[in-house]
């Protein structure tokens, strides 16, 4: 089964870049991340069982992507970690969206990628373990630890207030 690149696009464009974004921290890259997966689909000849089978292979390869640029030589000498200008490109009905964002952001890439597929995708334990090719038991433990460190970090913030 293969379904036509633009029905694709307006279908997970987003969801992809959101992803992306969890990985690069940034809105060029992840741009660039989600632009390749399109292009990646277009040029492959895999066949799909099912409209699941396709999302989880495009976020799969938004990811691998994402991760690849943050490897990048360029990226390792010309850009730090997550800066706080980065968080403001979003734009957030309210401004705890905002810090949950912030927050999430500030996570170490190995938890911020797990927390964005399980809360914001909605994908399931099993579905993260597929698309970033680890363990269910790693999956699980990345989510307490990256709530853990978010709870923390939220606390401290509200405690400041």
């Amino acid at each position: 089964m293969r379904k036509p690149v633009e029905w694709l696009v307006n279908e997970y464009q987003k969801n992809l870049f959101a992803a992306s974004y969890a990985i690069c921290g940034n809105a060029e890259d992840a741009r660039d991340a989600v632009q390749d997966t399109f292009i990646r689909y277009y040029t492959s000849k895999k066949e799909f069982n099912d409209d699941e089978h396709i999302r989880a292979w495009l976020l799969r390869v938004a990811v691998n992507r994402a991760k690849d640029m943050n490897r990048s030589f360029w990226r390792r000498n010309t850009c730090g970690e997550y800066s706080e200008e980065l968080a403001n490109t979003p734009v957030f009905e309210n401004e705890e969206e905002s810090d949950l964002f912030d927050a999430v952001m500030a996570l170490p890439e190995k938890y911020r990628i797990v927390i964005h597929l399980f809360y914001y995708e909605d994908m399931e334990i099993k579905e993260i373990s597929k698309v970033l090719g680890i363990s269910e038991s790693n999956v699980k433990v990345r989510l307490s630890r990256g709530r853990r460190m978010l709870k923390d970090r939220l606390k401290e913030e509200w405690l400041d207030d």
